[in-house]
């Protein structure tokens, strides 16, 4: 077991000892995050400071956001095997089913695994959920999918907050979503998932970094514009956009159309499509796949003109800044530690 599941566990049994002595639970808002926070706070620093410590240090030549892991057996020795040659980082889209594997394997190769955590976000509890996957170590929630209001409503808000509190990495699905089983009634809409959901989140949550799958398929144009302007949000071209156009990749240059424009009506970029990250989006460890959504990466990225700098920031710098990033976030959080958040000032 990891030293972040070790903490969980330990976390996890000081709240059955005071379950069983009969105290009650203080509600988490106010005074009560204070008291709950001085309880499991200090622990959860301490793993994070671990992570810091002992993950990765060297930046992979890739990173892939978008691995999806249900325990299926044989998937995470097939995707290590394929990370190791292409010296890459998977982040791990992990099921219930295939927490404790992915636990397991993130502990034993850092510099190969990432968890995201799977999340129902209509479900009851849903921020227990997000506090037990932020205490077993995983650094995001995702893929967040088929939802039952639109993405930006503002019952998710406490959800967003709290993994924003977490420094996490949240992955959404946008746009058109699959329907495998046309028989069985479904409560889906690809219009509660659209791009221009997000725009919103990303502007409420200034410090919380989102993913978007698949660019909004189709909604291209609309997909870039909202990360034009928002420097927390980055999108993947996972999924059938990258095959359906392959037959001119670029007209991803009237997409990502602002790359080296000066201009007072949009932020400066050298690239605009340094707003891409890679995602794979393989189930079952599809190492096949995997290398045709590479290959489809590369020759789109190479039709747009794209220099090997850029190609850099798609298939690896963005999403390295960004763990870079939270990694010193979690160490000042470290530093602090006296501090819960809502306490005012530092304890003496």
């Amino acid at each position: 077991m990891g030293f972040c599941g070790i903490v969980e566990d330990k976390v996890d049994a000081v709240e059955r000892s005071e379950g069983s002595a009969g105290a009650t639970p203080e509600p988490v808002s106010a005074g009560g995050w204070r008291n709950a926070g001085k309880r499991v706070l200090l622990p959860l620093l301490l793993c994070f400071s671990a992570w810091a410590a002992f993950g990765q240090q060297h930046r992979p030549a890739l990173i892939d956001v978008h691995e999806h892991f249900n325990g299926e057996p044989g998937v995470l020795d097939r995707l290590l095997g394929k990370l190791n040659r292409v010296d890459g980082m998977g982040f791990l889209l992990v099921t219930p089913k295939g927490m404790a594997q992915a636990r397991q394997a993130i502990a034993d190769h850092p510099n190969r695994f990432a968890g995201i955590c799977d999340l129902n976000i209509d479900a009851p509890g849903v921020l227990d959920q997000v506090d037990r996957c932020q205490r077993a170590g995983f650094i995001g929630l995702g893929e967040i999918t088929t939802t039952l209001r639109n993405y930006d409503d503002r019952a998710y808000w406490p959800v967003y907050e709290r993994a924003q509190r977490y420094h996490m990495i949240l992955l959404f699905h946008t746009g058109i979503v699959q329907r495998l089983t046309p028989e069985i009634p479904q409560d889906a809409s690809f219009d509660r998932m659209r791009s221009t959901r997000l725009d919103l989140i990303a502007r409420r949550f200034p410090k919380l970094i989102v993913i978007g799958a698949h660019l909004g398929n189709p909604d291209y144009a609309e997909s870039a514009e909202i990360a034009r302007w928002n420097p927390n949000l980055y999108f993947d071209l996972s999924g059938s956009s990258l095959i359906k156009t392959k037959g001119d990749y670029t007209i991803f240059r009237s997409i990502f159309w602002w790359s080296g424009v000066v201009s007072p009506h949009t932020p400066g970029a050298a690239s605009a499509f340094s707003k891409l990250v890679f995602g794979s989006d393989v189930f079952g460890g599809d190492s096949e796949e995997f290398d045709r959504e590479l290959d489809r990466y590369h020759k789109m990225l190479d039709a747009c003109g794209q220099p090997a700098d850029v190609q850099q920031l798609v298939f690896s710098g963005n999403v390295w800044r960004i763990l870079e990033r939270r990694k010193a976030d979690l160490a000042a959080a470290g530093a602090t530690a006296g501090r819960v958040p809502g306490d005012g000032a530092a304890k003496r």
